[in-house]
């Protein structure tokens, strides 16, 4: 078994290497067949000679992985079903059982019921921890218990889950959700119009422009186009999405790569649905890749006025190369360029520090730029906005916070136990705050910085040696670092009661009534409405 299986892996290589001359690839190749036939022997020799029984399946996958982590984070390995769950977010359409899921710590969590599907009707909320599916508990097979959540449309499935520490029993019924590119249009007060883009799948740019359409048609006089906390996806819905307000013939974006045939120029194809009307585009640090192409282009044009905080910075193509057995290679091949041809790509994955973090560009190495009216603007570290509404400090704290996921375990505890019925003049107590800056240093949230993490790092090594007296000055500076924490989270007070005040309103009121609770709320929404209700203000941005 052990022979047919490394046969298999060596003609799969010999097969890359054969793949590899037919597309006349650029690199040694008698040194790409010496690594294979070098990788190929050590595969061989361990899989048949290692004292333990070993996986091959296993063993080539993590080999895969690290080697790619010498790249960068989008050339990425994807198993068959990874694929398929691509190919599911791509097309929009979800069969499930009605709820986005949240991993924490190896543990799945519902995240958010879909309003009126199978999870919310039978009665699951957010903060509802999936502990066994069908007859398999998630703490035996992690993974392969997450794949039996989707399956046939009108399928059943067994889902035990636990809430306040008792576990329920519930019979769920999988279903067929679109979920929309566009998941909200609407018109505003004084004939400002809003469409919020979440994802750039197949039908973003139809779903767009339907709405650009109505909105006129409504006369609207001003559009709100919100690509915040939008990651991106596929490059040709970007292009057609600006080609809504800008002519026909238009230079939107273009990708350099060392191999000629990525070199590609994409150009607008139609003639615009609206090449007059004011347009504000709002950003944050979770808009990216093609979320980046739109606004950067439309800025560089001068045709849009860009509201928010910095964007991601990822400025990389990649493109999908199928693999045997339905597995995929998603490899970067290029880097996409502004109509004013500035990268906006934020760290340089080919130089890495002595920590093997990839390197970020200084501010003051930034390039500058011309928009298409001469203003400036520059490259190197995602899109910056014309208006800034959000402090750098500000999110990369509150970014902390998401990651640890402490908005989330705070909201789905506090909702439990709140009465709240209407999210129309909902306003977050200053109590509430204090009880979540508590939970927050009861979590030992992080900062972020390198000095708390070295520092928590000579305290383990303090305990492990028995270092007593290194170990009582250390407890000293983590409790200076302590009061460090509870200034940032002061300092960040109103941010942080926005954002809490989403996730509640999300969590009781569902995505729909956290859209309608934004419109009112919201700051970044707020500017860009009093900017397009300004005309003298928007149109001296664009000169």
């Amino acid at each position: 078994m052990k022979k047919l299986i490394t046969k298999k892996v060596g003609l799969g290589l010999i097969g890359l290497f054969i793949g590899v001359t037919l597309t006349g690839f650029r690199y040694d190749f008698f040194e790409i067949a010496k690594q294979i036939e070098i990788y190929n022997s050590i595969f061989k020799e361990i899989n048949m000679g290692y004292v333990d029984k070993t996986n091959p399946a296993q063993l080539m996958e993590n080999g895969v992985k690290h080697m790619l982590t010498e790249l960068d984070p989008y050339t990425i390995y994807s198993t068959e079903q990874d694929v398929q769950n691509a190919r599911i977010y791509r097309s929009g359409v979800y069969v499930g059982i009605g709820a986005k899921m949240r991993v924490i710590e190896k543990k799945l969590f519902i995240e958010e019921p879909f309003k009126g599907l199978s999870a919310d009707k039978a009665g699951l909320k957010a903060g509802d921890e999936i502990i066994k599916i069908n007859n398999l508990r998630l703490s035996e097979s992690f993974e392969q218990a997450k794949l039996l959540l989707n399956g046939k449309n009108k399928s059943s499935v067994l889902i035990t889950y636990k809430r306040d520490n008792k576990e329920k029993q519930v019979e769920l019924i999988r279903e067929e959700k679109k979920q929309k590119a566009v998941p909200l249009y609407q018109m505003l007060e004084n004939n400002v119009g809003y469409i919020a883009l979440d994802k750039f799948s197949r039908s973003a740019s139809r779903e767009v422009e339907s709405a650009l359409k109505f909105l006129l048609i409504d006369e609207a006089e001003g559009l709100i186009l919100d690509l915040r906390n939008n990651p991106g996806g596929l490059l040709q819905e970007a292009v057609k999405i600006v080609n809504l307000f800008v002519a026909k013939n238009q230079l939107v974006v273009t990708t350099r790569s060392n191999i000629e045939q990525y070199n590609n120029q994409f150009i607008t194809q139609k003639q615009p649905v609206s090449e007059d009307i004011p347009l504000v585009v709002l950003i944050n640090e979770r808009s990216a890749s093609a979320s980046e192409i739109v606004a950067g282009a439309l800025q560089d044009l001068d045709r849009a006025v860009i509201v928010g905080s910095r964007s991601f910075g990822k400025g990389l193509v990649q493109q999908p190369k199928p693999l045997p057995y339905g597995a995929q290679l998603k490899i970067t091949i290029s880097r996409y360029f502004t109509p004013s041809g500035r990268c906006i790509q934020a760290l340089n994955y080919s130089q890495r520090t002595k920590n093997g973090e990839a390197q970020k560009r200084n501010e003051s190495d930034y390039k500058a730029f011309e928009t298409k009216n001469g203003r400036i603007v520059y490259d190197g570290g995602g899109v910056m906005p014309d208006i800034k509404t959000e402090p750098k400090a500000d999110f990369d704290l509150i970014n902390g916070l998401k990651k640890e996921n402490l908005f989330f375990l705070f909201a789905t505890d506090y909702c439990r136990k709140s009465s709240l019925e209407k999210w129309e003049n909902y306003v977050l107590e200053d109590s509430v705050f204090k009880s979540f800056k508590e939970f927050c240093l009861q979590n030992n949230f992080s900062l972020g910085t390198k000095t708390e993490k070295y520092l928590n790092r000579a305290y383990s090594y303090s305990l492990e040696e028995g270092l007593k007296n290194i170990n009582s000055s250390l407890i000293e500076v983590k409790s200076s670092l302590r009061k460090e924490k509870i200034l940032a989270l002061e300092a960040s007070k109103e941010k942080i009661m926005n954002h809490l005040s989403e996730e509640i309103v999300k969590n009781i009121f569902y995505k729909e009534g956290l859209y309608q609770f934004s419109l009112v709320n919201n700051k970044g929404i707020q500017s860009a409405k009093s900017l397009l209700e300004d005309p003298k203000e928007y149109y001296s941005i664009l000169k």
